[in-house]
């Protein structure tokens, strides 16, 4: 992709999976680890992916994606869709314990009733990983398309989101 580079990101669920970033952006930006203060990670009930909202005694690990191009973080911003809102943070990198200032996605309905828990990463991994690649293929392969749908849309026609608890896969 073209475009400036140089915009930190940091992600928290999904996005910290170097496989998913791969099939966004064709590579895999350099990335630390770090921790975000003052916010909580929820799971949000019949998704596959998590999202945060401002907590006080809060902590979210996960990564800064370093170097993101101008167009890279347009897509990103599309694949986050109108759930979430962008919005600068700093963090703390655990290697270093270096302070960034970077981007993050924060999810906009901060009374969402479907919010609840601690999303986990490795849990994440074990039992939705494989899906949420495959819709990720499939959310790229329909931005190509002349009427791309967008992220929830491509999501909502992969997973039985509306209405199971599991939100597992739709199965021909």
């Amino acid at each position: 992709m073209t475009g400036k580079a140089g915009h930190d990101l940091f992600v928290y669920g999904s996005l910290q999976d170097p496989q998913v970033v791969y099939v966004l952006l064709n590579r895999v930006p350099d990335h630390s680890s770090a921790v975000l203060s003052g916010f909580h990670r929820f799971k949000i009930k019949n998704r596959l992916y998590p999202t945060i909202l401002p907590d006080s005694t809060g902590q979210v690990t996960g990564k800064v994606l370093k170097g993101i191009t101008d167009d890279e973080r347009k897509l990103l911003d599309d694949f986050e869709d109108v759930e979430y809102d962008r919005k600068a943070v700093e963090v703390v990198l655990t290697d270093t314990s270096e302070k960034l200032q970077v981007g993050t996605y924060v999810w906009r309905n901060k009374d969402d009733p479907d919010l609840y828990g601690e999303w986990d990463f490795e849990e994440w991994k074990l039992h939705d990983r494989e899906a949420f690649l495959t819709a990720t293929k499939k959310f790229m392969e329909e931005r190509k398309l002349p009427e791309a749908k967008t992220r929830i849309d491509t999501f909502k026609t992969f997973f039985k989101q509306d209405d199971t608890e599991d939100g597992k896969p739709l199965h021909s």
